[in-house]
């Protein structure tokens, strides 16, 4: 009796984990699809775009990210700065997917490993574009209010929210540490 409760309670976390792992891959696997259906697509860009939007608003922790992105100045922030900070993170991330539609026809990718970690599920793929070498792209997934989502994305070994985060922090100490002065010029941004 006494082993037999010890093998389910250490065999219980590693099913949970791998079925966590499986869980992950195939949520990438289905979001990687929409993303080549979408720009692989014969909608206009606009179409595209839209579509971009939709994706990135369903399957994207967008304000999870734009928090750590900001980093120790989220807590210095006011509540409308914040707020400003949020509809700004979230217009110039699906602007600059945007701006990048035409560069990606013909993708395809394919899904690798899945490794545990941390803070989530890091999920491997390597995406192929026409003329170009293919390149290995990595999918942070954390359980966000239940539902999975990705929290950062690994392209060549590089940290997107990580390098976002050093800009962003970078840019206000050289600006007299003023959250302002990022809204300011994510304003621009998404302006110009």
């Amino acid at each position: 009796m006494f082993g037999a409760a010890t093998l389910a309670a250490t065999t219980a976390p590693i099913t949970a984990r791998a079925q966590s792992a499986a869980d992950a891959a195939s949520f990438v696997k289905a979001t990687g699809g929409q993303l080549v259906q979408t720009v692989n697509g014969s909608g206009s860009t606009e179409q595209k775009a839209q579509e971009m939007a939709k994706i990135i608003d369903t399957r994207v922790d967008v304000n999870g990210i734009a928090r750590f992105c900001l980093g120790r100045f989220w807590q210095v922030a006011t509540p409308d700065q914040q707020k400003q900070y949020l509809d700004l993170f979230h217009r110039v991330l699906v602007r600059s997917i945007d701006s990048k539609i035409g560069e990606y026809k013909g993708v395809s990718f394919a899904v690798g490993r899945t490794v545990n970690r941390e803070e989530g599920q890091l999920v491997s793929t390597i995406i192929t574009r026409p003329g170009q070498a293919p390149s290995d792209v990595d999918w942070l997934i954390k359980q966000v209010d239940g539902s999975p989502k990705i929290i950062d994305v690994i392209a060549e070994g590089t940290s997107l929210r990580l390098t976002q985060r050093s800009d962003y922090s970078s840019f206000i100490v050289h600006n007299n540490e003023s959250v302002q002065a990022l809204l300011d010029a994510l304003k621009k941004q998404v302006s110009s």
